[in-house]
């Protein structure tokens, strides 16, 4: 019975599992249709919007969306409901949503320095899609759950063994995801020459992916095949193996560097301490202008949705986010009346002469049981929740700095402090040759000048022309612990 019952059921998974890839012509495994493809990116889009949000300058993002829907409209799936979007975030990378949702980061856009290299990438991002990268990796992960699940039924020893068959198969689609990042590259490479781009610009991206990656900490790089992404020395390679099997004169292709760089111009580069920056343990935020201080020596992130500490032990976090335009004393009682959750000892006492409602709580969570203190707070027509918990027995051990935390929240009234701006990208058109050094003599950044040579793609030394235009970066704040 049971050896049937796997026959029939490999018979159902092979008949519904084939589909073919858009762009290889290839069968492949996908139990996703298109409709639901979209609809899946739709969602997903929603929730991009919402924790990330898109970068206020509506000429870039007509730029970006202008580029990609001329490169999306001669591929193997013109007929997507496709959007590109640049997403406030400071850090070096683009992605992709099924459907057709392709998002640049704000980060990435200010080390790019021409709209050829921009093409590259999002024809690379462009790629995954029409590849239906993501759709197959879903399926992927279908068809291992099945297998565990018939696998515990066939045997039930097998079960136990269940996390580690999980880990198991997460490794082997480790190579699924390069050979997915491959694709990409050679989809991207494709659609920006089909479309008139030089790209020699392509191995580009990947000297400044390779330089970013260094300049970071590149000793501590894990090694290629732990990665999902091929290494970047490996990528230009192939890209300059397509270049010498091309067989086309790219001198009069499009690199359109100027016309990239007035995009750019006053861009915000690296974090935006508008949105919310640290100084030691202190915690400010200006658009919101509020103030909060955490335990001096703990790990703090200012993440998009939520303000994080975390314990040196890693035994304690306290959580600041927004709770809605509910009262503290709403906030409070929808907080403590989920389901598991223990209410202590509440207050309704006022934190520096804003209202609130706190409140100490027991729950339960998927690590076990915990206990801790919640406070939500009014301020500038917002509701805040402060949200600290520890390992239950260990609440005695941190309650003086939950308290102290919550305490410490008020409005944010020092000039200083709410006048703060980003650092922003300017540009320089050069009045004479200048080595780099002197470049940013003359011109001073408020970046360090590694990080000048790599957003200009300069080497240490290296001279530049009369009449270049390059780029500096001016302004900011310093944000971090």
């Amino acid at each position: 019975m049971r050896r049937r019952f796997l026959v029939a059921t490999t018979a159902v998974v092979l008949a519904i599992a084939c589909a073919r890839n858009p762009v290889t012509g290839k069968s492949e495994l996908a139990l996703v249709s298109e409709s639901q493809e979209i609809e899946l990116g739709k969602q997903s889009a929603q929730q991009v919007q919402q924790s990330i949000g898109f970068y206020n300058d509506a000429q870039a993002q007509a730029y970006v969306s202008r580029l990609g829907k001329a490169l999306a409209a001669r591929t193997e799936r013109p007929q997507l409901p496709w959007e590109f979007h640049i997403v406030e975030d400071a850090s070096v990378n683009a992605f992709a949503l099924p459907g057709g949702f392709i998002y640049i980061t704000r980060g990435l856009m200010t080390n790019v320095n021409n709209e050829a290299e921009l093409a590259t990438i999002v024809g690379h991002e462009i790629g995954h899609v029409t590849n239906r990268h993501s759709v197959q990796q879903i399926s992927r992960e279908q068809v291992a759950q099945l297998g565990l699940g018939i696998g515990s039924i066939l045997s039930p020893a097998v079960a136990k063994y269940g996390q580690i068959a999980g880990q198991g198969l997460s490794v082997l689609f480790l190579k699924y995801s390069r050979d997915a990042e491959n694709q990409a590259d050679a989809a991207g490479f494709r659609y920006a020459l089909n479309n008139g781009y030089d790209v020699r610009n392509m191995a580009n991206v990947f000297r400044t992916l390779e330089r970013i990656g260094q300049a970071g900490g590149g000793a501590g790089k894990l090694p290629q095949w732990l990665e999902t992404h091929p290494d970047p020395e490996n990528r230009i390679k192939t890209v300059e193996m397509r270049l010498d099997s091309l067989h086309r004169d790219l001198r009069g292709a499009t690199v359109d560097r100027d016309q990239y760089l007035r995009v750019v111009s006053g861009m915000v580069f690296g974090d935006n301490p508008r949105q919310g920056y640290f100084r030691g343990s202190a915690f400010y935020h200006p658009d919101l202008r509020f103030q909060l201080t955490f335990p001096e020596g703990w790990h703090t992130r200012n993440q998009a949705q939520a303000v994080v500490a975390v314990s040196p032990t890693q035994d304690a976090i306290i959580q600041l986010q927004s709770a809605g335009q509910s009262s503290p004393a709403q906030a409070a009682q929808h907080f403590l009346s989920q389901q598991g959750i223990q209410p202590g000892n509440a207050s309704s006492a006022s934190i520096n002469g804003l209202p609130a409602a706190s409140s100490y709580f027991q729950a339960q969570s998927d690590q076990g049981a915990i206990e801790g203190l919640v406070s939500f707070i009014a301020h500038g027509g917002e509701t805040f929740g402060i949200l600290a918990y520890t390992a239950a027995g260990k609440l005695g051990s941190y309650d003086a700095s939950f308290r102290r935390t919550a305490a410490s929240f008020g409005a944010l009234n020092d000039p200083a402090a709410l006048n703060v701006q980003p650092a922003r990208i300017e540009l320089v058109r050069l009045p004479r040759d200048l080595t780099l050094e002197q470049f940013n003599t003359q011109y001073p950044s408020s970046v360090p000048i590694e990080t000048i040579a790599i957003i200009n793609e300069l080497q240490p030394g290296q001279s530049t022309r009369a009449g270049q235009t390059l780029k500096r970066v001016v302004g900011g704040v310093r944000v971090g612990p």
